[in-house]
């Protein structure tokens, strides 16, 4: 009997009834811990770019791709807040006026910056 490409590459299958599957593994060295960011861009992947998910996981390059979206994520959110509250005055001299202003206009702030992070890099 001739060996398929994939067993003559050494890999290797496993009976499961009457199919052959064969034992295909990703690296556990290849996951990687990834934040709010990444898990969610991995269920945006899943439920709507299925093909490009099944591509990444099968390539063991997903977590990759999304401990990278996650680490650009949080820098694009930090330099968006940062530059927002300078533009629109909320200083650590509001913070120490109007504690109950100051939270608001930074919880505004966070929001939109989150809302442009997730159009860009999340869901784009």
């Amino acid at each position: 009997m001739q060996k398929s490409f994939f067993e003559q590459m050494g890999g290797t299958y496993t009976r499961f009834g009457d199919y052959l599957l064969p034992d295909l593994v990703i690296e556990e060295s290849e996951q990687q811990d990834i934040g709010k960011y990444g898990r969610m861009r991995k269920q945006y992947l899943k439920e709507q770019r299925p093909v490009l998910y099944s591509n990444l996981l099968t390539a063991g390059k997903l977590y990759r791709h999304l401990a990278e979206i996650d680490q650009a994520c949080e820098d694009r959110m930090e330099l968006l807040t940062r530059r927002m509250a300078k533009q629109e005055g909320v200083t650590e001299a509001l913070k120490a006026t109007d504690q109950m202003g100051w939270v608001r206009r930074m919880n505004s702030i966070r929001n939109r910056a989150e809302e442009i992070v997730l159009r860009e890099l999340v869901f784009g």
